[in-house]
């Protein structure tokens, strides 16, 4: 029964990567909103990297092109000015808590790739916390495990 129930999981996975895993989306994009809205600044690497990331993502590939992504990612960011907003944002991040744990990951990924543009500031670090909290991730460990990789100069 276990691997009947498994393979229609994976399946279903499958099928929501094509048709468009819009709760995933959401949360990746919110996430990454809310981490380039912390410290008061829209800064142009903030947002190519969390657009890359996003393109990364291979569920999010597969049902979204990159003006989609690009889209959503501007309203999120709106979203983020306000603390109504934020808090949407927070909303949209906890709605995938209960998936699998390599999703959850991803979200909290890209959006640590925005922070980590320049340094993860005091205050993207608790942004990135509460993301974390959303999600049920251990942020320290997940940063640790995946370290920045800068070209050398």
């Amino acid at each position: 029964m276990s691997l009947l129930r498994d393979l229609f999981g994976h399946v279903g996975r499958t099928v929501t990567a094509y048709a468009g895993d819009r709760a995933l989306m959401l949360a990746a994009v919110s996430a990454a909103a809310n981490v380039i809205v912390a410290d008061g600044e829209v800064a142009s690497l903030e947002f190519d990297a969390a657009l890359n990331g996003l393109r990364a993502d291979p569920v999010l590939m597969k049902g979204y092109d990159t003006l989609m992504l690009e889209t959503e990612l501007y309203d999120g960011i709106a979203r983020a000015r306000t603390r109504l907003g934020r808090a949407e944002n927070l909303r949209h991040v906890a709605a995938v808590a209960g998936r699998p744990a390599d999703q959850r990951e991803n979200v909290f990924l890209i959006a640590a790739d925005v922070a980590d543009q320049d340094g993860i500031s005091n205050i993207e670090a608790g942004a990135l916390g509460t993301i974390a909290a959303a999600l049920r991730l251990d942020a320290v460990a997940l940063l640790r495990a995946n370290p920045v990789r800068r070209p050398l100069a």
